[in-house]
């Protein structure tokens, strides 16, 4: 890591000169040096060991506790360093390239706080800065139900309770992050504050719950093949007791129109990250340990003109990934100065995700052929990169996006703001 003259940082580069270092400043800069730092001496070293058991990585996240990571996306008017979501996703993607179980489980704090920074009460955003800050606390989300479609919301129900209070009953799936945060944030539906103001909007509630509060459960039922170690299992809540103060989400609030935009450059940012990982294990793996192919002629895998045609594919593609990725981050910042239009946003968001759902599942399967047999060794543990790139890019299809793209380009159709576009 390189201190700059003009007193700025470089990040290391993330694959040689193809993805060289990138000059960060400022307060934002310095932690994220701190971040990297974590990132290669304890979380990447023991990302394959948290894959193998699962569970939530306790270890990791109070690893990157004081580094100040958790404040970056607070703004900076309460208390945080409002940094810009370009770096946001360059943060992402590498937290991803070490282990994207923890990026993933940053991703959902990070998105959380951009979201309820933009229409929580200045009361609650007041204390929720401050104990972001000076103690370092975590989000998680336990939002998705287990509905017919996968936008199906609202059966999770609070029932208002005495002295402004609510009690929250409901099941919960997907709950990524929520096991392990200090706070939980939790969407349930009060019918009878529909019914009062004659519209389901005002029923919604988004309450910050701490993680020890009575009735709420966490269930460790997080058993798929990929991004194991983010236990985005079930969550269950029976008559949980929330005070109304932390309530984030009041009926008359005025919601962001490019949460879901926002939610979709992170995953591409992740899926570019695994890729990056994946290909930066088998160019370490390949020199030293892959045997050259007879008919190459070579003395050397890494001499195989084949070898090098792949894997310059694969970092080809994935330089294409992540580019898209930064210019979706971009737009976003841009979005929120009033510069540019939410559908330049969305097409940007949709082209990131198509680009690095194909850059990283491809990097994720291909570039282990480079390695030969050898590389299959449970030891390397190869295979991870696949089943959490294949397990991310399955969060929503990405042939919508593509769909939307051409519906677009055919047509001029604008989409709406939604869940998923």
């Amino acid at each position: 890591m390189t201190t700059l003259p003009t007193g700025g940082y470089c990040l290391p580069p993330l694959l040689h000169d193809l993805l060289p270092s990138r000059p960060v400043s400022g307060p934002v800069g310095a932690v994220l040096l701190r971040v990297q730092h974590v990132l290669d001496t304890c979380i990447a070293p023991t990302a394959v060991q948290r894959d193998r058991t699962g569970g939530y990585p306790h270890q990791a996240i109070a690893a990157l506790k004081p580094t100040g990571i958790l404040a970056l996306a607070v703004p900076v008017e309460w208390g945080g360093m409002g940094m810009g979501q370009d770096l946001s996703l360059e943060l992402m993607l590498r937290l991803a390239v070490a282990d994207p179980a923890v990026a993933q489980i940053y991703k959902v704090h990070d998105d959380l706080l951009r979201e309820i920074f933009a229409y929580a009460p200045a009361g609650l955003k007041a204390e929720l800065g401050a104990r972001i800050v000076s103690d370092h606390i975590i989000l998680g989300m336990a939002v998705a139900e287990n509905g017919r479609t996968a936008d199906s919301f609202l059966q999770t129900l609070a029932q208002p309770g005495p002295e402004g209070t609510h009690f929250i009953s409901g099941r919960k799936i997907y709950a990524t992050g929520a096991s392990g945060a200090d706070l939980v944030a939790v969407s349930s539906f009060d019918p009878v504050a529909a019914q009062k103001a004659g519209s389901v909007r005002a029923g919604v509630r988004m309450d910050l719950v701490p993680r020890n509060t009575p009735g709420l459960a966490f269930h460790h039922d997080w058993n798929r093949m990929g991004q194991r170690a983010t236990d985005s299992g079930t969550v269950t809540l029976d008559r949980v007791r929330v005070a109304d103060r932390w309530n984030a989400l009041l009926p008359d609030a005025d919601l962001p129109r490019h949460v879901a935009l926002r939610f979709q450059a992170g995953f591409s940012a992740i899926l570019t990250g695994i890729g990056i990982g994946a290909v930066r294990a088998v160019c370490a793996f390949v020199p030293r340990q892959a045997r050259p192919w007879g008919a190459a002629g070579v003395e050397s895998a890494d001499q195989d003109p084949y070898v090098r045609r792949l894997l310059g594919e694969i970092g080809a593609d994935l330089f294409g990934a992540y580019c898209a990725v930064m210019a979706a981050g971009r737009m976003l910042d841009q979005y929120e100065q009033g510069q540019v239009s939410r559908n330049a946003v969305a097409m940007a968001a949709s082209a990131a995700r198509s680009v690095a759902t194909r850059a990283g599942l491809r990097a994720a399967s291909d570039a282990p052929a480079a390695a030969g047999a050898r590389g299959t060794d449970a030891a390397n543990a190869f295979d991870r990169y696949w089943r959490d790139a294949r397990t991310i890019s399955l969060h929503d299809p990405v042939d919508w996006k593509n769909a939307e793209i051409g519906r677009h380009l055919l047509t001029g159709w604008v989409p709406e703001p939604g869940l998923y576009q």
